[in-house]
């Protein structure tokens, strides 16, 4: 998957289509309630160094499509930042979101025991980045996509709602901290975001919600790929449970 193009000030949507890989054939049994308030501070965040997240995104990436040399040099520069600062927000999540997908790999080679310790070990190290910055875009936006990812491959229904309402929950909140910005974002980072939140809205079953944000990638992102695929979804008599309405722009070159 080629490295994605993003501006300095923009949101940074994980693309589904690679995360998917982190929970293909993943039998999962048991997720906790998410308890942590939702509720924005009042007190703007500090601007996030994002110099680590722009330098391995695209290793983890590579790595997440077969390239194992580069899926290990950005697990290695994880680590290595948090072994200088256990609290580094960034590499905790990003380091998750590459833990997760050697859950996945485990459970798809039929070890659920390590799949289960490394999905845990991911699921910790995540909800710890979101905690110490809750109000960070950058650090919500992987957790929201990869617990996107993991829903959809939950056979369980009431635990795949779990997951599905804190990944909308996250989503939620990104688009409110990005509310007074968001029209001048990227193409590619608003059809991202209103796409997740479409996909997470009919994962929850909740299709008024789901079309509301299929209409708006109609009536704001005119003449692109999410526009085009929100108008066939919404064509339709009915929603499907998974819209695939995101993982677009980043192929389509959009830098606006």
């Amino acid at each position: 998957m080629p490295l994605l193009n993003f501006h300095h000030r923009t949101s940074v949507i994980l693309c589904a289509g690679s995360l998917a890989l982190l929970f293909a054939g993943t039998a999962v049994s048991t997720f906790p309630l998410w308890r942590d308030a939702q509720q924005i501070s009042s007190t703007p965040p500090v601007a996030a160094n994002r110099d680590l997240e722009f330098s391995i995104r695209g290793d983890l990436f590579a790595g997440m499509a077969g390239n194992a040399e580069a899926f290990d040099r950005a697990m290695k520069a994880c680590e290595s930042a948090l072994a200088r600062d256990p609290k580094n927000a960034t590499a905790l999540v990003w380091h998750a979101s590459g833990t997760y997908f050697q859950a996945g790999a485990a459970f798809r080679a039929g070890d659920a025991v390590r799949g289960n310790e490394l999905r845990d070990q991911a699921r910790k190290e995540m909800d710890e980045g979101v905690a110490l910055r809750p109000n960070s875009v950058d650090v919500l936006i992987p957790r929201a996509t990869v617990l996107q990812a993991q829903a959809q491959h939950i056979p369980d229904a009431n635990a795949a709602r779990l997951v599905w309402q804190r990944s909308n929950d996250d989503f939620e909140k990104i688009l409110q901290l990005q509310r007074d910005e968001f029209a001048k974002l990227p193409i590619h980072s608003r059809g991202e975001l209103l796409g997740g939140l479409a996909e997470s809205y009919a994962g929850l079953g909740d299709s008024t919600k789901a079309r509301a944000y299929l209409t708006r990638l109609t009536k704001e992102l005119p003449d692109t790929p999410y526009a085009q695929k929100a108008a066939a979804l919404l064509a339709a008599d009915s929603l499907p449970r998974t819209l695939g309405v995101t993982c677009l722009g980043c192929h389509a070159g959009y830098k606006k």
